[in-house]
């Protein structure tokens, strides 16, 4: 008879969690951040107010974005008037967007990264799905099981209203999923559709003003295991710790309420400060045992809140402009996706460095960092290892 110690042995991996495939996906809608100011005080039926609008048009050319993909298009908030108003009750139309097109886009990313992947989806044991758009029971996961045909005993896990720093949460847990189930096979998906926070614009409420200069929609998935089959599954990354914590004395920095006029989201000034005060912290207690304190050695995926955030991070840590050029170009051609916007470097970072000739998916370094941050304010910092690009 064998004692629950072997059995327990027996159901853990032998090697790390790794990213064996990445898909991303956007709605077809493009919308120019340089025209965009324009449209939105348009559409919004709020031209009058132009003192705001000026305003508004400073927040989208400082924002470093070229473009965002949304959902919403003209078309659907012309037949839907309230969720142009400010405060107008609209959840349940909002409700009815998101609930249905949410698990839809994050359909799109996963094939994506299925076909990457080039496995049965039969093999898939565990799925997480991430969504800061919507609630509803059954969640987007099963909605999602359902839609790629997954096995119904497939193990699911869904997060909502986790906001910006998810996109390291849920490597977190596909980490430990990976890790612990011998030959789990973990779909990750990060969706998110803006349906559920666009509003009309209020002088009285400007930080909601730069939600809608900054805020796109997008949608992530990753396929996650240990011990990859050799020469079947290739890997991309390796994830090595990952933690979370509460930056000090930041209450109140980033939070959200939903309510029937949709999720209203609350931003203050300094939330730059305090994340660039405190990364350090973060870094010195993951790579410490590592013997790691060159931080320009790492290779950097950073969620990009916003471009003062990542000035801020650049300057504080002295890291050379350039580790950040994967950040900075999801962030001009996407803007803040929220969770699954460090996803989408992740694929723009292995992808440019095959491009550029780098021997390693990290843009040439071994050792690299992601970085969420979002509402608390909650950090989520992930040691990740790059791997060696094939000749």
């Amino acid at each position: 008879m064998v004692t629950v110690e072997e059995l327990r042995r027996a159901q853990r991996a032998g090697g790390p969690a790794t990213i064996m495939a990445i898909g991303t996906a956007t709605p077809p809608n493009c919308v120019e951040q340089s025209t965009y100011a324009d449209y939105y005080f348009r559409i919004t039926n709020s031209e009058h107010k132009t003192e705001l609008k000026a305003r508004f048009k400073r927040m989208c050319d400082k924002s470093m974005i070229k473009k965002r993909y949304m959902y919403l298009t003209e078309e659907i908030l012309k037949e839907n008037p309230n969720l142009r108003a400010y405060m107008a009750p609209s959840l349940d139309t909002r409700q009815d967007i998101v609930v249905v097109e949410v698990p839809k886009l994050g359909k799109e990313a996963a094939q994506k990264a299925i076909k990457e992947w080039g496995q049965p989806k039969s093999k898939i044991t565990h799925v997480v799905f991430c969504t800061t758009s919507g609630v509803d029971m059954p969640g987007a996961d099963y909605q999602l099981t359902k839609l790629l045909g997954l096995r119904p005993s497939v193990k699911r896990v869904m997060l909502y209203q986790q906001g910006c720093f998810a996109g390291g949460t849920v490597l977190r847990l596909a980490k430990d999923f990976a890790e612990n189930n011998k030959g789990a096979r973990v779909l990750v998906v990060c969706a998110e559709i803006t349906a559920v926070t666009f509003r009309g614009p209020s002088d009285a409420h400007l930080d909601s003003l730069v939600g809608q200069a900054l805020f796109g929609d997008g949608a992530a998935a990753l396929i996650i295991g240990a011990d990859p089959v050799p020469e079947v599954e290739r890997p991309l990354f390796e994830l090595v710790t990952a933690a979370q914590t509460i930056v000090p004395d930041s209450h109140g920095a980033i939070d959200g309420h939903l309510r029937e006029f949709g999720l209203m989201l609350h931003l203050l000034k300094d939330i730059p400060t305090l994340i660039s005060k405190n990364i350090e912290k973060s870094l010195k207690e993951a790579f410490e045992p590592l013997g790691i304190s060159d931080w320009n050695s790492l290779f950097w995926i950073v969620h990009p809140g916003g471009p003062a955030i990542l000035d801020q991070v650049v300057e504080i840590l002295a890291l050379q402009p350039e580790k950040l050029r994967a950040t900075r170009h999801v962030l001009s051609e996407y803007g803040n996706m929220s969770s699954a916007c460090v996803l989408f470097i992740l694929d723009e970072m292995r992808k440019a460095s095959i491009k550029d000739g780098f021997n390693t998916t990290g843009e040439g370094s071994e050792w690299g960092v992601l970085f969420g941050f979002g509402p608390g304010l909650t950090v989520e910092t992930v040691v990740l290892r790059s791997v060696t690009i094939p000749k």
